[in-house]
């Protein structure tokens, strides 16, 4: 069993973790806990603008530039990341993956899960990576199944903010301050800038939007940047404040 926290990361496509969740990433390594980043695609078919714009571009060299930038930019956030290489623009998860998924989270038992948001109209994948985490979570918490293994305790599913949060019905619960960890958050984005870097400054300008809706609740006037999240399952507490 751990004896850090530990935080695990269900990313669609091997560059969402970073512009949605850098920042808590790099914060929880900082902070000691141990952070792991499951990445079931490349987003090599539909995430892959750039790189699919270069001469003589295959299937394979575009999966292999995108694993190479996200090996990099987790690297640089502090986690440790694999690769299931499900396939994307549809991704499909088989039970055989399922399983996978199931062994790390009571191989890792994290405290948290990152992933996408429940209802994404415009990326079907990210509805999938999100069903997927709810399934492997239910079955890592089952005594009955693989009783060998530790099960998974009530680790809480954080989603993370969608490209287009009005639409998917995202509503922020938590702000989290990522000041401290920006610069390493904005190097770990220019490292996905081969297949995606139009996104970088629009992830920029949104950690700053959010920094100052951070400060007008209650946040200290030093926070510039943040990252917003919804959560899946109620918090627990034996007070109000």
């Amino acid at each position: 069993m751990p004896d850090t926290q530990s935080v695990l990361v269900i990313s669609a496509h091997s560059a969402d973790f970073v512009w949605r969740a850098g920042g808590a990433i790099a914060l929880s390594a900082q902070r000691g806990a141990s952070v792991h980043v499951l990445c079931l695609s490349f987003g090599e078919r539909g995430e892959s603008q750039g790189l699919w714009a270069k001469e003589g571009m295959t299937l394979q060299g575009v999966k292999d530039a995108r694993r190479a930038e996200a090996t990099e930019a987790a690297g640089l956030l502090g986690a440790s990341i694999d690769f299931l290489d499900l396939g994307d623009y549809p991704l499909r998860v088989d039970e055989a993956a399922q399983d996978r998924i199931v062994g790390v989270m009571r191989e890792r038992l994290p405290d948290v899960l990152l992933t996408h948001v429940a209802n994404d109209p415009y990326n079907r994948d990210h509805n999938l990576a999100h069903e997927t985490t709810l399934l492997t979570r239910m079955v890592a918490q089952a005594h009955g199944h693989d009783p060998g293994a530790t099960p998974l305790g009530a680790a809480q599913v954080l989603q993370f903010e969608p490209h287009q949060p009005e639409v998917c019905g995202f509503v922020p619960e938590l702000l989290l301050d990522i000041t401290p960890v920006f610069e390493l958050k904005s190097k770990a984005m220019q490292c996905m800038g081969g297949g995606q870097g139009h996104l970088v400054d629009y992830y920029t300008q949104l950690g700053t939007r959010r920094g100052v809706q951070a400060r007008r609740n209650g946040a200290p006037k030093g926070v510039t940047q943040a990252e917003a999240f919804q959560r899946t399952f109620p918090t627990v507490g034996d007070q109000l404040w």
